[in-house]
């Protein structure tokens, strides 16, 4: 672990709040990509991002440096997208952001009432929400591991740490996954 995260920890153990504070700083943006990557939902994402910054800010104290902070705070991600998941179905609707590379989303209703949007738009809004639909149909496991592998380029080392598990147990879970996905997607590979 580096000597700026040691120390960032052992400060904000003893309650000092910018510390805290630098350490959200430092991991936020990692945080809210895993949590938009596996929901695909802006709001969702914050919901699970603020959840993950509570339970670190609750369990840092307990925090005894046998791992890397940053596998730490990524397998408290883990557990909350997959228990947040299981918690809220999330219903397809007119206003369910597609297409969303950033701040750069837009809903369904929104390609439907501009004049702006093209037929290609369209098309790639529509193979957006199949490949989310696809991904949304995989077991929790499944999704988390394939999230983090091919939307994160985490390695499987990596993965492993985060949920877990053995690597050959997210290697079953990514052959598994994408063969899952090739199935679902066999229409927009051919």
């Amino acid at each position: 672990m580096n000597k700026i995260d040691t120390q960032l920890i052992l400060s904000a153990q003893q309650g000092d709040m910018s510390a805290f504070e630098q350490l959200v700083y430092k991991y936020d943006r990692q945080v809210l990509n895993i949590a938009k990557s596996f929901n695909n939902n802006d709001e969702d994402a914050k919901d699970i991002y603020q959840e993950v910054f509570i339970r670190v800010f609750k369990g840092l104290k307990d925090f005894q440096f046998k791992s890397e902070f940053s596998t730490w705070l990524f397998r408290i991600t883990t557990n909350v997208c997959i228990s947040y998941h299981a918690k809220k179905k999330e219903m397809d609707s007119i206003d369910k952001e597609i297409g969303s590379d950033g701040e750069d989303g837009y809903t369904l209703g929104d390609s439907l009432a501009s004049d702006s949007k093209t037929d290609s738009v369209a098309i790639n809004a529509e193979m957006a929400e199949q490949i989310t639909q696809a991904l949304e149909q995989l077991p929790p496991q499944q999704r988390m591991a394939f999230t983090l592998k091919y939307y994160e380029d985490y390695k499987i080392t990596e993965i492993a740490d985060m949920l877990r598990c053995s690597e050959g147990t997210i290697k079953r879970y990514l052959f598994n996954a994408s063969n899952k996905m090739k199935m679902k997607l066999k229409n927009l590979l051919y």
